[in-house]
């Protein structure tokens, strides 16, 4: 009985701790910016919608001007903080689902079929994760911080799981990556907004770095 017990409060705690922080958030928030906050967190769990799209959406603020209708609105900003800790804690609790609940979310029509595949390509060594394997939880942590589709808690959790590494230090590698990820997305938004030049100078260094890093990787 103690154990059945045990399975449901794991399946039930991350969702519950989940919501219930998402939702005092958005309440102590102002109200202008409330809804604004929920509605992104709700739209990170959807593909193609990742942090990278998120998060500069909530970042963002000022006067716009829909287009054909010609209605002018204005965006109210939310705190680059609170944007990025919100969007880690997303990526978190959901690593804590699934290391809890692993085997159980393989028997889930489409997350299981999508559980699957990632695991095939793993183990066939496919490029956008085989250089994760000899890294172990460095590996984990820098491809969740990377902000491209399918980088986030539930790749990064079944990426740990294959690797064998335990529960704790596979959810411990997604929340720091998740962590840096968007703390760096926010602030790298924010400074785009507010600083054009400065943004797009930024903009051209992390591109120049991220073409060494994708050529050291198909050179070794």
């Amino acid at each position: 009985m103690k154990r059945y017990l045990v399975a449901i409060a794991k399946i039930f705690i991350p969702a519950a701790i989940g919501i219930a922080v998402l939702l005092t958030v958005g309440f102590l928030l102002d109200p202008s910016i409330r809804y604004k906050y929920w509605y992104l967190c709700m739209a990170y769990f959807f593909p193609p919608l990742g942090k990278e799209s998120v998060i500069p959406i909530g970042v963002y603020g000022g006067d716009f001007t829909v287009p054909i209708i010609g209605k002018h609105v204005h965006i109210s900003p939310i705190n680059p903080a609170i944007m990025a800790l919100s969007i880690a804690f997303i990526d978190s609790v959901v690593s804590l689902f699934m290391v809890w609940n692993y085997d159980l979310v393989k028997k889930i029509p489409l997350l299981g079929n999508f559980i699957q595949k990632v695991e095939e390509l793993a183990m066939k060594g496919n490029r956008k994760y085989a250089w994760v394997m000899p890294l172990k939880f460095v590996g984990i942590v820098l491809f969740v911080m990377i902000p491209f589709q399918g980088s986030g808690g539930v790749v990064g959790s079944i990426l740990g799981r294959i690797m064998g590494m335990s529960a704790p230090m596979t959810w411990l590698a997604v929340t720091t990556g998740a962590l840096i990820g968007c703390f760096i997305m926010a602030y790298f938004a924010k400074l785009i907004f507010s600083n054009i030049l400065a943004g797009i100078s930024l903009l051209f260094i992390l591109t120049a770095i991220a073409v060494i890093i994708k050529i050291w990787r198909e050179s070794k």
